[in-house]
Formats: C-alpha cells, sequence, structure tokens
C-alpha cells in the first residue's frame, strides 16, 4: 500500500511550475522600508525568479504533486 504525502499549503501558495519543469518563485525585500532601496532595485525585485539548483531536491519534498 502507497503512503499519500501531503503537500506544504504554504509553499504550494509561493511556487509555480514552468512548462519546462523549474520552479519559479518571488524575490523577497519588497514588502516595507522600500524608502531606501533604490528605484533599480525595486525593479529588479518585482521580476520573478527560478528556484536554485541546491533548493529543488528540499521542494520537491514539499511539493510532492507539483
Amino acid at each position: 500500500m502507497s503512503v499519500k504525502l501531503k503537500t506544504k499549503r504554504a509553499a504550494a501558495k509561493r511556487f509555480k511550475k514552468t512548462g519546462t519543469g523549474k520552479l519559479v518563485r518571488h524575490k523577497a525585500y519588497k514588502s516595507h522600508i522600500l524608502t531606501k532601496k533604490t528605484t533599480k532595485r525595486k525593479r529588479n525585485l518585482r521580476k520573478a525568479t527560478t528556484v536554485d539548483a541546491t533548493n529543488v531536491a528540499t521542494m520537491k519534498k514539499v511539493l510532492p504533486y507539483l
């Protein structure tokens, strides 16, 4: 009998899978204390980025059905 795995809901809300199978995340440090950050820095924080290869194995455990 196989065991069903539970998805970590907090992670499911924060990560999406691309067509090629990579994980996409949004960048941190964009929620508050924005006056001291430059416009260029804030603009770059808007963009989504892929999850680093060192974290992919952990993410696959947390999101087993993604």
